[in-house]
């Protein structure tokens, strides 16, 4: 990927808290806990989610730039929302904390040098990763889960 290629990724993936904070204005507050099905997650799982997902991107980010060839940590998000009861916890604060992690990594990545794209550090579960690769997962990862929250909003008007 070249750095006209990749500019626009990172200049979304820095956009990105504000597309969520705007999407959530769509959907009613008294829905955020609105399961679709017993086995797929509510607004409010999303939004923890978002914010464990990012806590690890942020380790991963760094892990890039100062231990390239790491080998990183693996986590079960299911496990995570199950057994850290992602309803009982803030979604204010974790938009707070996505946002701060989001901004802090954006910061990094739109500075760094060329040949830190060339980096790669090995995740357990998928073997060697690209630096590039993570730019692309995390620049999606918002805008799919806010598609899941539509999908979530739909299925709730369906029920009144």
């Amino acid at each position: 990927m070249t750095s006209e290629q990749r500019s626009p990724l990172i200049q979304s993936y820095g956009s990105a808290y504000a597309s969520l904070r705007t999407a959530l204005d769509e959907f009613p507050r008294e829905m955020w806990q609105f399961k679709p099905a017993p086995n797929r997650w509510s607004i409010h799982e999303i939004i923890i989610h978002l914010a464990d997902s990012e806590a690890n991107s942020f380790v991963r980010c760094r892990c890039f730039v100062a231990e390239p060839g790491k080998t990183i940590m693996a986590y079960d998000q299911d496990l995570w929302s199950a057994r850290t009861d992602y309803h009982r916890q803030s979604t204010a604060d974790a938009l707070e904390l996505f946002r701060l992690l989001r901004k802090m990594s954006h910061d990094l990545i739109r500075g760094l040098p060329e040949e830190a794209w060339l980096n790669t550090i090995t995740h357990p579960e998928y073997g060697s990763m690209a630096f590039e690769k993570w730019l692309v997962i995390y620049e999606e990862h918002v805008r799919k889960h806010v598609g899941q929250m539509r999908r979530n909003y739909e299925a709730w008007k369906k029920t009144k």
